[in-house]
This record gives C-alpha cells, sequence and structure tokens, in this order.
C-alpha cells in the first residue's frame, strides 16, 4: 500500500501563525496520565472509554471521576486480546450490543509491515477478546475502513481491491460483497449519511466521489470533488466529517479541502490549509478530526506528507480557524493523532505517547440537534435493565473521524444519571439500539439500558447523551424496592 507511515522526521520548529487563535478553546492533559503509551480509543456504551496502548495487545479503560469529569478519570487495566495480536492501522467499531470490533493491521505488535488479516471482538460485560475470522478469501486485511451500518452490520473494507464484507454480530460471520467500484479502496475513508448510504472519496479514481447503497449493494456517483484531496503519490487522504447542517467537510492531502451537499449531492471547494513559510503547506496526509457539539469540526494538520509539526483547526461551515496547540505538536504528525467524541461534548486526543489531551470548544449545541425522549420509566432499581424510546439517539454525526487506518465512531445512545443530592454522576450501559443510523429526524428509535449496582439511591436526572449533546432531564427515582424491569448479567 502507498500508504505506509515514515517512521521518523526532522524534527521541525514550531512557528508563529499568522491567523487567530480562538481564545475560548482550549486543551487540558490528563490529571492522571496513562502508564503506557496510547493509541486508539473508543467510547464503551456505560461512559467508560478504552484505550490501546500502541502496536500492542494490551487494552485500558479509562473512568470518569464521580462527577463525569474525564480530565480526573482513573485507569485500569482490561484483558489483552491474544499474544500474537496487537495491531496498527486498523478497522474497528462499537456494536450495537456494545462490543467492540477490531480488524486487520498494516501493523501488528512489531516489525515491518504485514497486513495482517487477523480480528477479535471485546465483550465489555465479560472483559474478553475473541478471535474473528476475516471474511472467506482474504489473505490480508491491513489499514482497512469500516463502519457500522444503519441496520446494525459491520461494513469491512478490503484495501488491495474493491471488494468489500459484511459482518452479522450475532453469529459473527462475514458475508461477501463485490459490487463494482470506480477504484480499489486503499486509503480510503467511509462516512455514514442520514440515508444509510456510506459516502467515500476516491483515491485512485480522483476527484470522484462515491456512495454505497446497502439495501441495492451499489456503489453510485457522488460526483467530483473539483479539487484533488488525495496526495498523487502516497494517495493519502484526510478524515470527511458529516455536520448538522447536512454537509461533510472533506480534508485533502494537498491543502485543499472540499464540502459535499447531501440535499443536492454536489460539492464545493473549501477554505484551503494554509501555507506556512519554512514548514510549507499544511495538509491531513491521514489524521484525526472531530464533530464539535456546536457544529463546528475540530481537525489535526501537518506540512506536507508526514512531516511535523501538527497544529488544530476549527472548521465553522466557512472558515478554518487555528485554535490551541498540545505539548506534542512539534513533533506530532498529523497521522499520530487520534480523537474521540466524548459525552461531555469535549474530545479526547492521543498520539502513541504517555501524553492525553482533552479538548474543550466555545459554543453550545442547537436545541434541536439533541436527542428527545418519549418514554422511560419513572422508577429504577439497581441492576435492572430498562427501555427508553425517543428521538435522536444517535446524534448528527458519526462523531470524529480519521478514514482509514482508524475510526472512533460514537453514533449511539448513552444514558447518564445525575444524584440530585450529591451531583453524583453514573452512566448505565445500553445495548440493543434500534439503529446505529445518523440524523434520524423525527423517528422514533430506542434502547435498553442497565442501571448500575454502584448507583446511589434516590431522585436523579436522566439524560440520553449523544455525541457529546444531552437531552432534557427526565426525573427518575431510584429505590432498592423491586420495580418494573428485567434482571441483566
Amino acid at each position: 500500500m502507498n500508504g505506509m507511515k515514515a517512521t521518523g522526521s526532522m524534527l521541525l520548529a514550531l512557528v508563529m501563525w499568522p491567523s487567530l487563535v480562538a481564545a475560548q478553546s482550549s486543551w487540558q492533559p490528563l490529571t492522571n496520565q496513562p502508564s503506557f503509551n496510547a493509541s486508539s480509543a473508543h467510547l464503551l456504551t456505560d461512559g467508560t472509554v478504552m484505550v490501546q496502548r500502541i502496536e500492542s495487545s494490551d487494552w485500558y479503560l479509562l473512568t470518569p471521576d464521580a462527577f463525569g469529569d474525564y480530565v480526573n478519570g482513573t485507569w485500569t487495566q482490561l484483558a489483552s486480546m491474544s499474544p500474537d495480536y496487537g495491531p496498527l492501522y486498523y478497522a474497528s467499531a462499537v456494536l450495537a450490543d456494545g462490543r467492540v470490533v477490531v480488524e486487520g493491521g498494516e501493523y501488528n505488535i512489531s516489525g515491518p509491515a504485514v497486513w495482517t488479516n487477523k480480528g477479535a471482538i471485546y465483550n465489555p460485560v465479560f472483559n474478553t477478546w475473541t478471535t474473528l475470522a476475516p471474511p472467506a478469501g482474504w489473505a490480508n486485511i491491513g489499514d482497512a475502513q469500516g463502519t457500522v451500518l444503519a441496520d446494525g452490520t459491520f461494513l469491512l473494507a478490503s484495501p488491495s481491491d474493491t471488494r468489500i464484507a459484511v459482518l452479522d454480530p450475532l453469529p459473527l460471520t462475514y458475508t461477501n460483497l463485490n459490487p463494482p467500484k470506480d477504484d480499489r479502496n486503499d486509503e480510503e475513508g467511509w462516512t455514514l449519511l442520514p440515508d444509510g448510504s456510506v459516502l467515500t472519496v476516491d483515491a485512485i479514481a480522483a476527484p470522484l466521489s462515491q456512495r454505497y447503497i446497502p439495501s441495492l449493494n451499489q456503489w453510485v456517483s457522488a460526483g467530483s470533488t473539483i479539487v484533488r484531496l488525495e496526495d498523487p503519490g502516497s494517495q493519502e487522504l484526510g478524515p470527511a466529517v458529516l455536520r448538522p447542517d447536512g454537509t461533510v467537510f472533506a480534508t485533502g492531502a494537498t491543502g485543499q479541502n472540499a464540502i459535499y451537499d447531501i440535499a443536492s449531492n454536489t460539492w464545493l471547494v473549501g477554505p484551503d490549509f494554509p501555507f506556512v513559510v519554512g514548514e510549507g503547506q499544511y495538509d491531513v496526509a491521514d489524521g484525526p478530526a472531530s464533530l464539535l457539539p456546536n457544529g463546528n469540526v475540530l481537525v489535526g494538520a501537518s506540512p506536507g506528507i508526514f512531516q511535523r509539526p501538527t497544529h488544530f483547526f476549527e472548521f465553522d461551515g466557512a472558515n478554518l480557524t487555528q485554535v490551541a496547540d498540545i505539548p506534542n505538536g512539534p513533533t506530532d504528525s498529523s497521522y499520530y493523532g487520534r480523537m474521540l467524541l466524548l459525552p461531555t461534548g469535549q474530545v479526547l486526543f492521543t498520539d502513541g505517547s504517555g501524553d492525553i489531551e482533552v479538548y474543550t470548544s466555545d459554543g453550545v449545541a442547537d436545541p434541536a440537534w439533541a436527542p428527545t425522549i418519549a418514554s422511560a420509566p419513572a422508577d429504577l432499581q439497581p441492576g435492572l435493565s430498562y427501555p427508553i424510546s425517543g428521538t435522536q439517539f444517535n446524534g448528527l454525526s458519526q462523531g470524529a473521524a480519521y478514514g482509514d487506518d482508524a475510526q472512533s465512531a460514537t453514533n449511539y445512545p448513552l444514558v447518564r444519571i445525575t444524584n440530585r443530592a450529591s451531583g453524583h454522576v453514573f452512566y448505565a450501559r445500553t445495548h440493543g439500539h434500534s439503529t446505529m443510523g445518523v440524523a434520524t429526524g423525527n423517528a422514533m428509535v430506542s434502547t435498553s439500558f442497565d442501571v448500575p449496582a454502584s448507583v446511589e439511591l434516590g431522585v436523579g436526572d436522566l439524560v440520553v447523551v449523544a455525541n457529546g449533546v444531552p437531552s432534557a432531564s427526565v426525573t427518575v427515582t431510584i429505590s432498592a424496592s423491586a420495580k418494573l424491569g428485567t434482571t441483566w448479567n
């Protein structure tokens, strides 16, 4: 693959930028930094965050403090994968039942690139990993892209050709699909759209783009991006993030960016990343981006292909504005970074080091973007499971993006209960989401939530959170006496 990462490059000096820095945005280091070099992270449906030690089979859990603060969270070690599987640059996702699927890896444990076809699935209830067989005939997977479709199945790309496969989460079996496509899947990223289709920007057949229609098992044209987003030498691309206004901000490895309008199925030219004297043209040749609660997109960019340093920008729909830097910015290239959108609306940033930073932006979400609760139990008991229904439980976007190599979508509902007397925050593990789509509008959706055994008794406020945006709260009373519900393990 042309996307093999550079293992080192000359340290470039950090220079002042000509653009203004947004004064109210900020980064904070975790109070309790990890004892390991942190790579990809996933938000579990009980509000905790699982984080991989880079290129290792080891995983760790970040638990927010009693007030729901991730900056002051604490660490515990989770079960490890099989000792022969510790991928770097791979496909992954949180499924509708709360399990986490990991597939492939351009690298595995250490050494040269191998494009492994190994895979595994994590069960957070039992803290166990299970080996997952690859799709039939797939000798390599490597730095693949993947996404959970609206129906809850997991779509996986074969980077070396046009094949795709879909995983049924119940029997854990893949079905091979091979719809005609403009070019191979290598280096491309996928963005789930509100109609259930999947948008990709072509890396080889640039400047074209396509949408995959699951119901038809067919790729259709999404038009030209107008400007070329892929680097012609490496075929690298940047992440593409769906915004609440129905557009997708697609970043380029050329310094140019484009905006896809879903309603008209057309592209507009977006603002360029800046050129900095002494450093070069900034771009995203692999790198992280995340939707923010205010509708902006946070993105990390660096000059050229796999070079340093990294600076950060917010895109507000029209403009790119430089925001605050992280301590490791001078030594990071954009591809080092991973972003995860937290239930607080903050963004967790890892870069393969022992420093994890949390970004807090200014602005607030439009109330129209929030989930709404239509039906919820008023009385809860620790250890029981309850249904809850309403609208927009999955948010208006998948949240964070990277492209191929890494995925950290959070388009699923979390249930958060705050005890009124103590102010302590408890997340109830959700599972069985009726959809894994995005921007579901007025459609009634549902999930189930398990009240944790550790929850404090008394009156509390319950909200559904999707991509850091909470619903209006409903009052619940938690007591030790039996209430209507089902037991859970």
